[in-house]
């Protein structure tokens, strides 16, 4: 059965690392949440490693010239994955081919052009990718919508529909459906690569809760010098990415109720309602280790 907690700190000594998710645990996309940012440094402090494990469908650079735009300092994390450094691997493998059609805002351009150390030299070794017209491709790469302040995915239908009747597979670089900025829902990639799938296109996902961003971070994770075999804890507000890709792996996990799901769990979101909180998980078929209402 879920624990309810109170604070990192009440887990002190239990873990070596844990996986962070960032939107909604440790920022709303315009401000950072001083409480998570605070939990973040004491664990470090105790000797943990902090991992932020976001489904931002950019590369690591980008994320974190965001963090720091927000005001995350950087000794509350010491690594940093995200699905757009996954995804680029998948696509420079060739996963949706070499002459490749973009789905996405030009805040996501550095997904072509910007690499992380470790996926640099993979790429100069790699026959290039172009990007082309959606008739001209091989594949798509989904990094999101183009104007996710006022579009929806209804006004993607008609490109999903000539990329699936052209049977060409979507990267999508972000499985996320929705995302929270600041008071306000926003659509992310994986809206449109569930609309693909509903048409009977092929998706490709590299994102919580898929084994490839995983995979990167216990390499990246590995690379840093932490413990071999370490106890990892994954912390995050999506049911269905950070707990459901938690639990695929065999690792434990906390679930902060205050973030996507706040209204469910009572009238304090610092203090979900067992009540409300389990019978809703059992619903979800799904049974993170611990939960606590934000991260602190």
């Amino acid at each position: 059965m879920t624990q309810i907690i109170r604070s990192l700190a009440d887990l002190a000594g239990r873990y070596d690392a844990v996986f962070c998710d960032l939107w909604g645990c440790l920022h709303n996309g315009k401000t950072a949440f001083p409480a998570a940012v605070a939990a973040l440094q004491g664990y470090r402090a105790t000797g943990g490693k902090v991992v932020l494990l976001t489904n931002a469908p950019r590369p690591k650079s980008s994320v974190i010239k965001q963090l720091d735009a927000l005001g995350v300092p950087r000794d509350a994390w010491d690594i940093v994955v995200t699905s757009g450094d996954a995804a680029q691997m998948g696509m420079l493998s060739g996963a949706a081919g070499r002459r490749v059609h973009h789905i996405g805002a030009l805040k996501d351009e550095p997904f072509f052009t910007d690499f992380a150390e470790d996926l640099a030299a993979y790429a100069a070794s790699q026959p290039p990718i172009t990007r082309v017209a959606l008739k001209d491709a091989e594949g798509i790469v989904c990094t999101g919508l183009a104007d996710d302040l006022t579009e929806t995915p209804d006004d993607y239908r008609a490109a999903l529909l000539l990329g699936k009747t052209l049977g060409l597979p979507m990267i999508c670089a972000n499985p996320d459906i929705v995302v929270d900025m600041g008071d306000k829902r926003l659509y992310c990639a994986g809206a449109l690569a569930q609309m693909y799938e509903e048409m009977g296109g092929t998706a490709l996902y590299f994102g919580k809760p898929h084994p490839p961003i995983y995979d990167l971070a216990r390499r990246r994770l590995a690379e840093s010098g932490a413990a071999s075999d370490p106890q990892i804890l994954c912390i995050g507000d999506g049911i269905r990415t950070d707990v459901q890709g938690g639990i695929g792996e065999g690792l434990d996990t906390l679930f902060i109720t205050g973030g996507l799901e706040a209204e469910r769990f009572g009238a304090d979101v610092e203090a979900p309602e067992a009540g409300l909180l389990l019978p809703w998980l059992e619903g979800e078929q799904l049974s993170p280790t611990y939960a606590m209402g934000r991260l602190r």
